[in-house]
């Protein structure tokens, strides 16, 4: 039976929108931390500005997810995209600590406000049009796909176009001269960053549609959001499923901070300088994306080989970790061919496994909430990663130099593997009053393309 033509309009909507928002983040990962450099910010001041962006990411993530369950997709991703123009604004152009400080705050709400209206929109359509026993792995893999693919051509992009300029005869002492030093090659990958957050925005506003919502007032805002987050916090301790996908994001989350913080020194170490090393952690970077833009293609698959996604996740975790104990055994060898093509094997099946994960986790998140909390449930998932990874960071940073750090890291995500050895218990009933979206309901559907 051939796919009604609104869930693939859906779906293809989804994917650009996962695209339109992740690519002007991925356009400041190679020049951010060199432009803040540029500016004469020491790495004491940068520190404190990505730990201001962490700080805010963490302390909005279940407000703003109820925000979306009580106001609605479209609204809250459309101020997410606003909040981002303005970050990507204020870093590209500011020059003063305050005002670098504000831009990165503004992206830790901007990325707190992100994490889950897309999805829980994709999910809701599909929910409505096909009902909540849809397959929502295809859907949910193609963003990840897309999001993956996407930070991978921006992080290329964003480390090669100030380089093109700055090796363009005068065109950067130009550049530099004519707006009086506010805006250097390596400000260029964040304007064009804002330029891509517009068209974000109002993409979002034309074809994002929703079902529609009662009228709310602030007062039943500020009523209803403290309500829908008390509730994501208990389904995480009341539903089993629920609450070993919050503890795989935790383990995640540790994961991918050991491989995030540890990359670029052992890529220093391996290369001899950290300017070569950049590059070989650039390289890295781009590479991950695609591993996991290739896993996150593969997961419906692995769940069909697997015969269910519970062993697809357990299949797809194992392997990250397999990856992170590849890394932390050659972590003691800086030279030999065989250590270095070990170390990028482990570095891909880190990312790789982690792709498959996700979209097999979230199709089963998917199917034990409903409507009225799909976007706070989203985001205490990622409330657990951020915050395990953040905590994981710190341990890093006072464990020892070698294999000791990548085998922790390793064993913990080993650790999230194996409790999904145990199949779970089907899903229980909606609590009455409950809301949900049937299949019969009514709703706009998006407008053909």
């Amino acid at each position: 039976m051939s796919e009604p033509p609104a869930l693939r309009t859906a779906r293809r909507r989804y994917v650009t929108a996962c695209v339109l928002f992740w690519l002007p983040a991925a356009l400041t990962i190679a020049p951010l931390i060199l432009l803040f450099t540029e500016r004469g910010m020491s790495l004491v001041a940068i520190a404190g500005f990505f730990a201001a962006h962490s700080l805010t990411a963490a302390a909005l993530e279940l407000p703003t997810g109820g925000l979306s369950d009580v106001l609605g997709r479209r609204a809250v991703l459309a101020a997410a995209g606003l909040l981002n123009l303005t970050a990507l604004l204020l870093q590209g152009l500011g020059t003063t600590p305050w005002v670098l400080t504000c831009g990165m705050v503004l992206m830790g709400a901007a990325r707190a406000l992100s994490s889950g209206p897309a999805e829980a929109w994709y999910v809701d359509i599909v929910h409505a049009r096909s009902g909540p026993d849809a397959d929502l792995r295809p859907g949910l893999a193609r963003g990840r796909s897309a999001t993956s693919a996407a930070l991978a051509i921006g992080t290329l992009l964003g480390g090669a176009v100030p380089w093109l300029l700055a090796t363009a005869p005068d065109v950067g002492t130009r550049l530099s001269a004519a707006t009086s030093g506010l805006v250097i090659p390596l400000s260029i990958p964040l304007l064009l960053g804002a330029a891509v957050q517009v068209a974000f925005v109002l993409y979002v506003l034309w074809a994002l549609r929703e079902p529609p919502r009662p009228a709310v007032t602030v007062r039943g805002v500020l009523r209803g959001v403290p309500a829908t987050i008390a509730g994501g916090l208990r389904l995480g301790t009341r539903d089993a499923l629920v609450g070993r996908i919050l503890l795989s994001a935790g383990a995640a989350g540790s994961a991918l901070a050991t491989v995030e913080l540890l990359t670029p020194g052992r890529a220093a170490t391996l290369t001899g300088a950290p300017e070569s090393g950049a590059v070989v952690f650039a390289s890295l970077a781009c590479a991950g994306f695609l591993c996991s833009a290739l896993g996150s293609h593969l997961a419906p698959l692995l769940a069909r080989l697997a015969g269910s996604g519970e062993r697809a996740v357990l299949v797809s975790l194992a392997t990250s970790a397999f990856g992170l104990l590849l890394l932390g055994a050659t972590a003691a060898a800086t030279t030999g061919a065989p250590a270095i093509a070990l170390s990028a094997v482990g570095y891909g099946l880190v990312y790789l496994g982690r792709g498959c994960a996700s979209p097999n986790e979230n199709d089963l998140l998917h199917r034990r909430v409903t409507r009225a909390g799909r976007a706070t449930a989203l985001s205490v998932q990622s409330l657990a990663l951020q915050l395990t990874g953040a905590l994981t960071g710190l341990l890093v940073g006072v464990l020892p130099p070698g294999p000791i750090p990548w085998l922790l890291a390793g064993a913990v995500l080993l650790t999230g593997a194996l409790l999904w050895t145990h199949r779970s218990q089907p899903a229980p009933a909606p609590a009455t009053g409950t809301t949900t979206t049937s299949p019969s309901q009514s709703m706009d559907a998006p407008p053909s393309d």
